[in-house]
């Protein structure tokens, strides 16, 4: 193996073993467990007892359940395993409570520690852990200029905690390859795509968009990664990154417009009339959404005052340095929303065309 710049194939596939993902039922999981039984590879992936996890359901693999905040079952786990892919993350654009504070410290930096803990300790070759860009750097005077790797992540203002525990289960990831341990980190953006099962936030609001529950929309934007792509890049990391550098994956920054006229194209949809200026939307749910987190916690929040303080800052991704040392080529995000909706319609989740009154898809494509 070698972890050079000038020679960056580090890990050859074909020599891998039987490869542990935490997270597998999630979006990015259950995309990158079934990319990985394609290629033949034998796969443990683990199930959190309670959870949703149908991402796993009826493929040939191991499923063990346990929890990555439990380091003696991450101990048991890991052991015969020669690669680790870290996917496993408690997301939240909300404001949490005291207890869902400690849930979201607990799985994504306590839970990460002790995966790294457990790989170290049963010689794992390499990990790939899962990053999120809202724990990259930007610049705080113009946080649309693109982020890449080495700009060091802002701790103020509108930091999401989500973002906070991101950033530090990437500290606590890092500790280990002082220690000896072979990690790279691969940054997701926002994934759009297939096998969302849960489904993902923005997975719920594109549900809603089509099942005519979304009247109105703010504007702003994002950079957005195809699930092709983000499990790509997950693979890439694994083959051929450097140790204990990051790579940001990313396929195209993305407004809601933008997001919305594709998914008009593959469902046949007109778009809501009312476009709500995202500083008077910030503003109304930054009032509704702390009475619906505290009284009513299970009512679902589409946009949530983070998501939309997110949506302003208008933040690109960097992804030139995955690209020229991984090979990275980013696809196409309206094939991505055009696989979601063929994967939501499939589950039911949403009302394909022949069910609702709309435009049929050729005339829409044609306006």
């Amino acid at each position: 193996m070698t972890s050079d710049a000038a020679n960056p194939v580090v890990v050859d596939p074909r020599k891998m073993g039987r490869i542990f993902v935490t997270g597998g039922a999630g979006h990015l999981g259950a995309n990158l467990v079934r990319r990985l039984l394609d290629e033949g590879h034998e796969v443990r992936a683990l199930a959190r007892p309670g959870d949703d996890n149908r991402g796993l359901e009826g493929l040939p693999l191991e499923i063990v359940e346990g929890d990555v905040r439990d380091l003696e079952a991450m101990r048991r786990l890991v052991r015969g395993c020669t690669h680790v892919y870290h996917v496993a993350a408690k997301v939240s654009t909300l404001s949490p409570s005291a207890g869902e504070y400690q849930e979201l410290f607990e799985t994504n930096v306590i839970g990460t520690r002790n995966v790294m803990q457990a790989a170290l300790e049963n010689g794992v070759e390499r990990v790939v852990l899962s990053g999120s860009f809202s724990a990259v750097g930007y610049d705080p005077n113009d946080p649309s200029k693109p982020s890449n790797e080495d700009m060091p992540f802002w701790p103020f203002g509108q930091v999401l905690p989500y973002a906070r525990t991101k950033a530090q289960a990437e500290h606590e990831a890092l500790k280990f390859v002082a220690e000896g341990l072979d990690v790279v980190i691969a940054t997701s953006c926002a994934i759009v795509g297939p096998h969302d099962y849960i489904p993902s936030r923005l997975g719920r609001t594109f549900c809603d968009y089509v099942n005519g529950k979304l009247r109105a929309y703010v504007p702003g934007g994002f950079p957005f990664v195809a699930a092709h792509d983000i499990v790509e890049g997950h693979l890439l990391a694994m083959q051929r990154g450097r140790r204990g550098h990051k790579y940001i994956f990313a396929t195209a920054f993305q407004t809601l417009d933008d997001l919305l006229e594709h998914f008009e194209a593959a469902a046949g949809l007109k778009r809501p009339m009312l476009k709500i200026p995202s500083r008077l939307m910030a503003g109304v749910t930054g009032v509704y959404s702390g009475v619906l987190s505290r009284y009513f916690p299970n009512v679902p929040q589409r946009l949530t005052p983070g998501a939309i303080a997110i949506l302003r800052m208008g933040r690109r991704a960097d992804t030139s340095k995955a690209e020229r040392e991984l090979g990275f080529r980013p696809t196409s995000i309206r094939k991505a929303v055009e696989d979601a909706y063929e994967f939501f319609t499939r589950q039911g989740m949403m009302r394909p065309a022949s069910t609702r009154r709309a435009k049929p898809r050729a005339e829409a494509e044609g306006t």
